[in-house]
Parts: C-alpha cells; sequence; structure tokens
C-alpha cells in the first residue's frame, strides 16, 4: 500500500509517516517546504520520500497525485491557527488551504481511485449543552472562521468521493510541534501561578495514537465519519481518582493539573503544587479571544469499536508517554 500524507511538517503528519513506515508500508510526505522541515529526530520520516506541494494549487495536486499514484491520501494539512483565522486579511488565505485545499486533494483522491482519510475538528458544532457530539449528527454550527472552513472542507469530501475517512479530533499534542502541553511546561517554569479555563470540556488526542488508528483505518474499507480523542478516564463517585485525576471528559484546567502532576512525579520539582498553583476561572474571566470556542468539546467514540477499530488510550496514559518521549 502507497499512502501520500500532506502536512508531515506538522504533529500528525509525522507520526503517521512514521506509522506507516513501522508497518512495512511505502509513505511519501508532503508539505509547502522544499524539503522536509519538521523535527529532526532520527525517525524514519525525516528520510523518506518528500515532494513539496502547495495544496492550494490545483494543477500541481492533480499532477503530483497523479506521478505518486497513492492507494491512500491522508490529509493532515490545514490552517489551525484559530485565532488569526479571525483577522480580515487572513480569512481568504485560511479557505484557500482548508477549503479549496482539501477539495484538491479530495479530487484528486477520487481521480487516482484512492481512499482519502480528511481531520476534522469538534468545532464544526456550537458547543451547546453537555450531551457528547456524534460522529454522524449533522447539526452543524461553527462558531469561527476555523470551524467553517473545515467543515466546508468535510463537504468537498463528501461530494467527491464516498472512499473516505472523516474523522473529528480535538486539543492536539505531539513531539513534531507547538501544544497546549508544551505551553503549560514553557510558562510554568516561570510563574507560581496560572490561570486556566474550566468551563471549556472535552478529551485531547495524542499524535502518536491517532496514527496507529488511521492506519488501521485505511487496511479497510469501513468508511464513514468517525470521532478519535483519547478516552476518557472511567466515571467514578465523585469524578476523581484517588490520586485526585479527574474522570470522565475534562477541562483545559484538569488537563494542565495532570500535566504537571506527571511532570512532577518525573523530578520536576517546580511544577508541584509547593511551587506552581493552578487557578480555575471561566472563558470569561480568563478574557476573550478573537475566536469563540465551544464550551462543549465532548465526542462520543463508540462508533471506532462498534466498527471493529480500537479505541485510543485513555489522556492520562497519554500524558504520561508523550513527557517521557519530549524526555522534559
Amino acid at each position: 500500500m502507497k499512502v501520500l500524507v500532506t502536512g508531515v511538517g506538522g504533529q500528525l503528519g509525522h507520526d503517521v509517516m512514521n506509522e506507516l513506515a513501522l508497518r512495512g508500508y511505502e509513505g511519501v510526505g508532503t508539505d509547502l517546504a522544499p524539503a522536509y522541515a519538521g523535527i529532526q529526530d532520527g525517525s524514519p520520516v525525516t528520510a523518506m520520500p518528500y515532494v513539496s506541494l502547495d495544496i492550494t494549487d490545483r494543477a500541481r495536486v492533480m499532477s503530483a497525485v497523479k506521478e505518486t499514484a497513492p492507494d491512500v491520501i491522508v490529509h493532515c494539512a490545514a490552517w489551525t491557527a484559530v485565532d488569526l483565522a479571525e483577522d480580515e486579511d487572513k480569512k481568504e488565505k485560511v479557505r484557500a488551504v482548508n477549503v479549496d485545499g482539501t477539495k484538491n486533494m479530495a479530487d484528486a483522491a477520487a481521480q487516482a481511485g484512492a481512499k482519502i482519510v480528511y481531520l476534522s475538528t469538534d468545532y464544526v458544532f456550537d458547543g451547546k449543552g453537555e450531551r457528547p457530539w456524534q460522529p454522524d449528527d449533522k447539526n452543524y454550527a461553527p462558531l469561527n472562521v476555523y470551524g467553517q472552513t473545515k467543515l466546508d472542507g468535510e463537504k468537498a469530501v463528501v461530494l467527491a468521493t464516498d472512499r473516505f475517512f472523516i474523522v473529528r479530533i480535538a486539543w492536539v499534542f505531539g513531539r513534531n510541534g507547538k501544544n497546549f502541553i508544551r505551553t503549560m511546561l514553557n510558562i510554568g517554569k516561570n510563574h507560581s501561578e496560572l490561570r486556566i479555563v474550566d468551563d471549556q470540556i472535552g478529551t485531547p488526542t495524542y499524535t502518536l495514537d491517532l496514527a496507529s488508528l488511521l492506519v488501521d483505518m485505511i487496511e479497510t474499507e469501513r468508511y464513514g465519519f468517525y470521532h478519535a480523542t483519547n478516552a476518557e478516564l472511567p466515571e467514578t463517585e465523585g469524578g476523581y481518582t484517588a490520586d485526585g485525576t479527574k474522570t470522565g471528559y475534562i477541562s483545559w484546567y484538569d488537563f494542565s493539573r495532570e500535566i504537571f502532576r506527571q511532570a512532577a512525579l518525573m523530578g520536576h520539582a517546580e511544577y508541584d503544587a509547593d511551587h506552581l498553583k493552578l487557578i480555575p476561572v471561566t472563558t470569561a474571566e480568563y478574557g476573550a479571544s478573537k475566536a469563540k470556542r465551544p464550551f462543549n468539546s465532548r465526542l462520543d467514540k463508540r462508533k471506532l469499536t462498534e466498527n471493529g477499530f480500537r479505541a485510543l488510550p485513555d489522556w492520562q496514559d497519554a500524558i504520561k508517554r508523550y513527557l517521557a518521549e519530549i524526555e522534559i
């Protein structure tokens, strides 16, 4: 199986390429840079075939896909700077990448007879209520430009082909790039107090785990819409485990507490409760951002196991493995 992966300079594309190599599949990476420009960590992606590709250039996309002749396209490339997407001078570019670029990749996949995986987001929903969003729920109501363009990207894929996996994720972290965990660790070193939002609820996604699932998917023809974040810890009476970890869906505050708790257990005393105080605040108290964020980012993931796929490990375990991987 030959797989073309877009966005290999980012967190997920990096891990998808390495997972393909691990399983003996032929992976070809693409991104805007002239050559692979992700982290030089000595992993297979750094030496795998690479094609410089601007996904907004339709003619170039069509020719590149024809030349590489993939069996599958895993489309990870996207504009993900949510607040910048609200700037008037950025909106056209955001749409070009997230909508037109996705349409180009989907049309090229259809022309090549290839499957396509499109990574989307909980931001296609309005974030109201507390009910977890179902993968096949069509009550879309994006709150911001990023969410709307990702939804329009979904629609472009569906119009182009029926051989698609549309996988919605949230709160992403991985080795190759910036993310919430790295930001918290960097800020926590130099502060004695941090204010963290506690009324936006969901679960994070570790790209290493997600990459394994995506390759599982492309080995099948179980097409459709899926949700894939790391699993919630089973609910307990009182909502917390013995070590104080939140069970069920979590907030950014709960996420942060666990990041620092585990970092402290690894010997980094600067992150323990004696050195760093976390203060839960509402979104309103924290201060408005350019883009509206959904309060309810709960994604129901049962469709994965119902269709024979393995659920991602729980988010607490994912943090532990990630902190070990980046060697904090």
